[in-house]
């Protein structure tokens, strides 16, 4: 079983940055594909970004790609997003999820953070 906690959302203006973060429990984390994912207000839960179990391949969304880059640090148990260029269509809140393989299906992530809200002004 894994717990994840995501942290470092909130407001900032269109074009800033913020680094999300998202921290896990159990000794297995390494061993998992991580995802983010975000959802807007009346919207469904879309795919943002994963990153498999070593860091070595990651996978993004169209819409993200060249502004958000996702890493983890495996000794930390934790698994960051850092969004940079945000716009304002950007807001929503940003889910961590732990999954079995890269995949843009959120079907395929068993575990879930609370989530975290990011708003960004225009």
């Amino acid at each position: 079983q894994v717990q994840l906690v995501e942290s470092g959302g909130g407001l900032v203006q269109a074009g800033g940055s913020l680094r999300l973060s998202c921290a896990a429990s159990g000794r297995t984390f390494s061993s998992y594909t991580m995802g983010w994912f975000s959802q807007a207000p009346g919207k469904e839960r879309e795919f943002v970004g994963a990153i498999t179990w070593s860091g070595g391949t990651t996978s993004y969304a169209d819409s993200v790609k060249g502004r958000f880059t996702i890493s983890r640090d495996n000794a930390k148990n934790t698994v960051y997003l850092q969004m940079n260029s945000l716009k304002p269509e950007d807001t929503a809140v940003y889910y961590c999820a732990a999954g079995s393989r890269l995949s843009m299906w959120k079907g395929d992530y068993y575990h879930w953070g609370q989530g975290t809200q990011v708003t960004v002004s225009s």
